[in-house]
C-alpha cells in the first residue's frame, strides 16, 4: 500500500499547500515522479525525501510532516472503504491493535508487494497499553504515531497520547529491522473490564480438564514448552508422522518452518507476544515414507507432501506451555492423498471438510501463490539490478574507448563508424613520454610496467579536471587532445593547464627501486581530423599534420619540460602563462622550427 500512501501525501499536500508548493517540493526532493499510483511500487526513500523537502520548503520540522503523512493516509484510505475493515476488527481500540498483523495479511491479496510491519501488545492496562512496532523501513516512527492518533480519533472516538519508550535495531538473515516501543495512553477501562469479567466470572466457574481432551478437539494441535520443544500433539498429527517418538522432546524448529508471521525468529517470547496473530507452520516431512520405493509413475507418492498448518498460539498457564490450535490447509480433494490425509482427519467441529468438498481456495494457498510470485518478482528485480550493473560497466568500457557523445550517436544506429569522422579547424594535442626507463631484464621490465601503471593511472584521474580527451597510450607515450570531439575555443589553455599539472603530479611518484620518474611533454595546436577506426576494438583516433607535429614536439623536448610550438604559443595569453623562447630547433620531417618552453602560470 506504499503507492496509496504516496498518493495520499500528494493529495493532501496539494490540498493544504497548493499545486505550486507541491511542485517545488518535488523539485527539492529530486523526485522523478510527478504523480503517484496506488498499485505501483516505489523506492522506500521517497517518503522521507518528500518529508525533508516539505520541511525545507515550509520551514516546519521533518517529524511534524511524517506525523502529518500518517494522518493523511488514514483519511485517504477511508475514501476507498478500507475503514470498514478497521471498524469490524473489534469493539475497542485495543482489539484493533491486536488485529493489525491479521489485517495486513488480508490486504496482501490486494497488494501482493506490500511490505507490512509487525505490531503486538505487551502490556495492557486501564490507562492504555504498550505497543511494539517492528519494520524493515527506517524513519517511520512519527508516521506510525500519526496513523494511530488518527485511527483512535476517527474510528474509536478516543483521545490518544503516544510517546516513544525505546528504539532498537535487529537483524534476521540479511534484513535489518527497527524496533520501536510505544506507550499509548487512552481510556482503556471498558476493554480491561471485559477481560476481567470473562476471566473471573465465566472462566473461573469452569473446572480444569486434561490437555488430552484439548488435543482431541484439535487433533493437529502441538504443545511446546518454554524451550520450544514439543511436549505433545494430537492423534491425527501423530498418524502423519508415523509414530510419536520421532519428534517428542525435540526442538520444534527441527520439524517445522515458520511461514507466518514473517521476519521473526520462532522463539518463546515472540510466540507469547503474538498470540493474537495467525501462525502458519509448514511441516518438513522430507524423511516420511523414505523406505517406500518409487512406483515409477508421475503421480505424487502419498504422504510425502508437506502439510501446512494454520491456527493460533495460546498460552496455557496451568502447565506453562503454548499450544498451537490449528488445522491443515487443504486446497481440494486431490491434495488429501498427497499429504497422507483423509476427510475423516479434518476437524469435525470446523468448516474444513465443507471447504474441501466445495473446492474453495483457502487464503493461505493464495498467500503461498503470492509468496512465490513475490519471490520471482524479487529475483527479477535483482536480475534487472545486475543487468544495470553490467550495462554501466559496459558503458564505462565503451566510453573509455570512444567519447561519450560519439558513442551515443553510434548506439542510435543512425550512423556508421565512418560517418563519425569530423574535421576540426583547431585542436590542441599533447604527447607525454616517460624517459629513463629501461627493461633489459625481467626485473627491470616489472619496474617499468609498475611505474607506467602508476603514472598513467595518475594522469587518468586528471582527465576529469580539464576539458580534455585521453586518446590513447602507446608504449610509454600518453596522448591527450582538447577541442575534439567537444569543440572549445580554450583547447590550448586546457592542454597547457593539464601539462603543468602533470609535471607537478609526476614528482610524487617513485619507482619500485626508489628512483624518481621523469617525463617530457610536447604540445601543438592546429587543424585535425578525428573519427572511429576499427571494428573489433574500435578507437577514436586523430589524423593530420597537427598530430605529427605534436609528436615531434615531444620527441625534441627535454625531461621535466614542456615543449610547445609557435601555433600553441600564439593561442596562450602571455599575461597568464610564463613562456620562454627556446629558439630554432631542427625537427624531423619539418626542418627548422621556432619552439618555446612552457614554464608555468603567472601569479
Amino acid at each position: 500500500m506504499y503507492g496509496m500512501l504516496l498518493e495520499s501525501v500528494q493529495h493532501y499536500v496539494q490540498l493544504e499547500y497548493g499545486e505550486e508548493i507541491w511542485k517545488e517540493i518535488l523539485k527539492v526532493a529530486n523526485c522523478k515522479y510527478t504523480v503517484f499510483n496506488t498499485h505501483q511500487v516505489y523506492p522506500d526513500h521517497i517518503l522521507s525525501s518528500l518529508a525533508t523537502a516539505c520541511a525545507t520548503v515550509t520551514h516546519a520540522s521533518y517529524d511534524s510532516f511524517m506525523n502529518f503523512f500518517g494522518r493523511c493516509f488514514v483519511r485517504y484510505f477511508t475514501n476507498f472503504g478500507y475503514d470498514v475493515t478497521i471498524r469490524a476488527t473489534g469493539r475497542f481500540f485495543t482489539d484493533f491493535l491486536e488485529s493489525v498483523d491479521n489485517i495486513h495479511t488480508q490486504f496482501r491479496f490486494t497488494y501482493p508487494k506490500m511490505q507490512s510491519p509487525s505490531m503486538y501488545l505487551t502490556n495492557v492496562d486501564a490507562n492504555g497499553c504498550i505497543l511494539v512496532y517492528r519494520s524493515g523501513r527506517q524513519g517511520f516512527t512519527q508516521y506510525v504515531m500519526g496513523q494511530l492518533l488518527q485511527i483512535a480519533k476517527d474510528f474509536f472516538n478516543l483521545k490518544l497520547a503516544v510517546k516513544v519508550l525505546e528504539k532498537a535495531n535487529s537483524s534476521t538473515g540479511t534484513k535489518n529491522f527497527v524496533i520501536v516501543t510505544f506507550r499509548l495512553d487512552f481510556d482503556n477501562r471498558s476493554y480491561v473490564s471485559r477481560i476481567l469479567h470473562v476471566t473471573k466470572e465465566i472462566l473461573g466457574l469452569l473446572p480444569a480438564f486434561p490437555c488430552k481432551m484439548l488435543l482431541e478437539l484439535f487433533p493437529f494441535g502441538i504443545i511446546m514448552n518454554p524451550s520450544m520443544k514439543i511436549m505433545g500433539s494430537g492423534d491425527k498429527f501423530i498418524d502423519i508422522w508415523r509414530g510419536e517418538d520421532t519428534f517428542l522432546n525435540k526442538p520444534i524448529e527441527h520439524f517445522f518452518t515458520l511461514r507466518r508471521p514473517k521476519g521473526i525468529s520462532f522463539s518463546w517470547k515472540n510466540t507469547l507476544n503474538l498470540q493474537s496473530v495467525m501462525f502458519e507452520l509448514e511441516c518438513n516431512r522430507g524423511y516420511v515414507n523414505v523406505d517406500k520405493p518409487s512406483n515409477g509413475s508421475d503421480s505424487p507418492i502419498p504422504g510425502t507432501k508437506n502439510v501446512l498448518l494454520k491456527g493460533q498460539m495460546k498460552y496455557i498457564r496451568d502447565i506453562h506451555a503454548i499450544i498451537f490450535l490449528c488445522s491443515p490447509v487443504i486446497n481440494d480433494l486431490d491434495e488429501l492423498p498427497e499429504q497422507g490425509l483423509y476427510l475423516n482427519d479434518l476437524n469435525s467441529h470446523g468448516l474444513s471438510k465443507e471447504l474441501v468438498l466445495a473446492g474453495w481456495q483457502h487464503n493461505s494457498k493464495l498467500e503461498m501463490t503470492f509468496d512465490k510470485a513475490e519471490q520471482r518478482s524479487d529475483e527479477l528485480e535483482k536480475s534487472y539490478e545486475l543487468l544495470d550493473t553490467w550495462k554501466r560497466r559496459g558503458d564505462d568500457l565503451l566510453y573509455s574507448m570512444i567519447p561519450k557523445t560519439v558513442a551515443d550517436r553510434l548506439r542510435t544506429g543512425k550512423t556508421s563508424s565512418i560517418c563519425t569522422c569530423e574535421s576540426f579547424e583547431a585542436v590542441s594535442i599533447l604527447f607525454c613520454e616517460l624517459v629513463g626507463l629501461t627493461s633489459s631484464t625481467v626485473k627491470e621490465t616489472m619496474v617499468v610496467v609498475t611505474t607506467m601503471n602508476a603514472v598513467f593511472s595518475c594522469f587518468d584521474e586528471l582527465m576529469d579536471k580539464f576539458n580534455v580527451y585521453k586518446v590513447e597510450t602507446v608504449g610509454q607515450v600518453y596522448m591527450v587532445a582538447s577541442g575534439a570531439p567537444e569543440r572549445t575555443e580554450l583547447h590550448a589553455q586546457n592542454i597547457a593547464d593539464l601539462a603543468l599539472t602533470m609535471l607537478k603530479a609526476i614528482k610524487k611518484i617513485t619507482t619500485l627501486d626508489g628512483n624518481g620518474v621523469e617525463i617530457r611533454i610536447g604540445m601543438h595546436s592546429g587543424p585535425a581530423v578525428a573519427g572511429i577506426v576499427g571494428l573489433k576494438v574500435p578507437r577514436y583516433c586523430f589524423f593530420g599534420d597537427t598530430v605529427n607535429t605534436a609528436s615531434r614536439m615531444q620527441s625534441t623536448s627535454e625531461p621535466g619540460k614542456i615543449n610547445i610550438s609557435c601555433g600553441s604559443k600564439n593561442l596562450l595569453s602571455m599575461e597568464k602563462y610564463k613562456i620562454e623562447s627556446r629558439g630554432i630547433v631542427k625537427v624531423k620531417g619539418k626542418g627548422e622550427m621556432q619552439t618555446y618552453w612552457l614554464l608555468g602560470k603567472k601569479q
